[in-house]
């Protein structure tokens, strides 16, 4: 089987051989700066050293612009050894810390009414801005249409697109002091997406569509139930009914913080997979599995086992055997990790899940 066989069978329950050995996080040869100080050349070759299956993550997503376009130049406000704060293109004000492991963070946003929204939508997020395709779009076509891994249709996000547009904040007040505001954005977006998306399917079939999200914290959900099916599920069934008529077999949400409640809200939806499931929030892999046998999980393995050593690494190696047993389920890292782990680390957790991998039978059919 190809990897892009093993991921899509994988996740949808159907029999295979065995799970693809995937990066997950990270991007095409990513490594921490100190790896590329003690092994010079690494960030060229990691992924084919520790023998990653597929490209990009994994999985790949077309260069195709989904945010977005037609942007004015950068605006620098303040710039030091330590931080740099700028206005990007849309009119973001963003702070970039050159220090530490989080690296950015918004601290102004363009959008604070409908009219806003309406300007931005009209400068920016028009499908037929021809820039938004690559030059190459025809040779990468030929490309994709003789791959042997996966790739995906992109959205920004129902929830994920409104809160880079507008902060957390003003968003959660917005939901209920401005609902026509989120209801317009949130099914602009999607309705650009989707015409997106049409002009891609004339050329490639694809294996997913990945919609990010970054909705929930450690504690769960950052919205409720209620404005989750009010405002994200009507977005949603659009995104399955386009995957449905377009022969995609998989929606996956990518989403940090504590998921598992928000599981049942996307499977309403037509979510059929989900990710990274992060440990350290409280997500237990095996529970979702048996709480929700139709939906395909990926990530969760605990990325902090790889600054505790080899014994620790072992023992989750073992847990995620048994998760692979119980099928649907795609093991990696639950993120990428920070500046404490080391690369013979690194490199020992992902040969050992590349063991894992080959040798693991599934419980899928």
């Amino acid at each position: 089987m190809t990897t892009r066989e093993r991921f899509v069978r994988t996740l949808t329950g159907r029999p295979v051989d065995r799970v693809p050995f995937m990066k997950v996080f990270g991007g095409t040869n990513a490594v921490k700066p100190q790896w590329e100080e003690e092994y010079p050349g690494i960030g060229e070759c990691i992924d084919e050293l520790l023998g990653f299956e597929g490209v990009y993550r994994g999985w790949d997503r077309t260069l195709v612009n989904m945010d977005a376009s037609n942007l004015d130049p950068v605006e620098v406000y303040e710039d030091s050894d330590e931080k740099q704060v700028r206005r990007r293109g849309d009119g973001t004000v963003e702070v970039i810390s050159r220090v530490g492991d989080y690296n950015r963070h918004d601290i102004d946003w363009p959008i604070k009414s409908l009219a806003d929204w309406e300007r931005y939508r009209d400068r920016h997020m028009q499908a037929d801005d021809p820039s938004r395709f690559p030059d190459n779009w025809a040779e990468m076509v030929d490309v994709y249409r003789t791959r042997d891994w996966p790739l995906q249709l992109t959205h920004r996000g129902v929830y994920g697109f409104a809160r880079n547009r507008m902060g957390d904040e003003n968003l959660a007040y917005a939901f209920y002091d401005r609902p026509e505001l989120v209801h317009t954005m949130m099914e602009d977006y999607t309705t650009m997406a989707i015409e997106l998306w049409e002009v891609q399917c004339r050329d490639v079939q694809f294996d997913l569509i990945e919609c990010w999200e970054d909705m929930a914290y450690n504690s769960g959900s950052l919205i409720s139930p209620a404005t989750f099916r009010e405002f994200m599920t009507p977005q949603y069934r659009r995104i399955a009914q386009f995957a449905c008529d377009h022969d995609i077999p998989i929606i996956l949400v990518d989403s940090d913080g504590y998921i598992e409640d928000l599981t049942e809200l996307m499977l309403e939806g037509g979510v059929t997979a989900l990710y990274p499931y992060e440990v350290q929030c409280g997500n237990d892999v095996a529970r979702v599995l048996e709480r929700y046998p139709t939906v395909g999980c990926v990530g969760g393995l605990d990325k902090q086992v790889m600054a505790q050593g080899r014994e620790a690494i072992d023992a989750e190696m073992d847990r995620a055997r048994r998760l692979i047993e119980m099928g649907r389920f795609i093991p990696g890292p639950d993120h990428f990790v920070l500046s404490d782990v080391s690369f013979a680390n690194y490199r020992y957790f992902m040969e050992s899940l590349r063991e894992v991998c080959m040798t693991t039978t599934l419980g899928n059919g």
